[in-house]
C-alpha cells in the first residue's frame, strides 16, 4: 500500500454522529420533560438544537468562543426558542448530553472491519476537533482505541482543524511523512482542504454524495470501498 499512516476524522467518518447524538436527545427530551416545559415535539427541540450547535460549533472552531460556553449556550438557546429562560436547566442539559453521548456506541456500516484490514498494512490515527474527555470515552465504548497509535484532539495540539498546524503537530508526533499519508475525513473545508494544504492527500467520505467541486484524491460512500483502493483490488 502507498501509504504508511492513515489519519482518521471521528465524528461522522468512523462514529456515526448524527445516529449517537440523536438518541442522547431523545433521553433528555424525555429526562426533563420538555415536551411539557417547552411545549414541542422532540423533532421540533431535536431541529432548533441542530442549527444553534451548528451556530455555536463554528463560533468554536475559529476561537471565538470556548467549549465551556458552548456545552450550554447551545441549550440555552434552544430553550429561549420555545420561551423558556434557564441557565440552570441549560447547563444541566449540556452537563446530560456530554455524559451520556459519549456512551452511545454507533458506527457506521463496515468501520470495524475497514480498520481490521487497513491496520495490517499501515499505522492508524485520529485528528479530532472534538472535546478532549469526550472523544476518548467514544473511542474506548465503541471499541475503537487498539487500532489508533496517535490520538490527536484540537485541545492536545492547540489548534483545530483546518488550521494547518493541527495536521503538521499528527504528522510530528506519529513519525510520518506527508507523502506518506492519507487524511480520511467528511467534512470537505476542515478535514481534507485542511490537509490538503499541508501536502497530505485525502480521501473524502461522502455517504450521502454531497455535490461539490473540490478536488481530493479519492471519494467514496461506504468504507469498504476506502479497502479495496488503498489496497488495489
Amino acid at each position: 500500500m502507498k501509504y504508511k499512516h492513515l489519519f482518521f476524522d471521528l465524528d461522522r467518518t468512523l462514529w456515526d454522529f448524527e445516529t449517537n447524538s440523536k438518541q442522547t436527545l431523545i433521553e433528555m427530551y424525555e429526562e426533563y420533560e420538555l415536551e411539557k416545559h417547552l411545549s414541542v415535539s422532540s423533532e421540533q427541540f431535536i431541529k432548533s438544537y441542530k442549527q444553534h450547535n451548528e451556530e455555536l460549533w463554528n463560533e468554536y472552531r475559529v476561537g471565538k468562543i470556548d467549549k465551556d460556553y458552548l456545552r450550554s449556550a447551545r441549550f440555552l438557546r434552544t430553550i429561549e426558542e420555545f420561551g423558556v429562560n434557564s441557565n440552570e436547566l441549560a447547563e444541566q442539559m449540556g452537563f446530560f448530553y456530554v455524559s451520556k453521548s459519549p456512551e452511545k456506541t454507533g458506527l457506521f456500516p463496515n468501520t470495524i472491519e475497514m480498520l481490521d484490514e487497513l491496520s495490517k498494512y499501515a499505522k492508524l490515527h485520529i485528528i479530532t476537533n472534538g472535546f478532549d474527555e469526550v472523544q476518548h470515552i467514544k473511542l474506548k465504548q465503541s471499541g475503537l482505541t487498539p487500532y489508533f497509535d496517535h490520538i490527536v484532539t484540537s485541545e492536545h495540539a492547540g489548534v483545530k482543524k483546518p488550521d494547518p498546524a493541527i495536521f503538521e503537530f499528527a504528522i510530528v508526533n506519529s513519525g510520518a511523512m506527508t507523502n506518506e499519508s492519507l487524511m480520511i475525513g467528511d467534512d470537505l473545508p476542515v478535514d481534507l482542504l485542511g490537509a490538503k494544504h499541508v501536502g497530505i492527500d485525502q480521501a473524502y467520505f461522502n455517504p450521502t454524495k454531497k455535490s461539490h467541486q473540490e478536488d481530493v484524491t479519492f471519494e467514496y460512500q461506504n468504507h469498504l470501498e476506502l479497502v479495496d483502493w488503498l489496497l488495489d483490488r
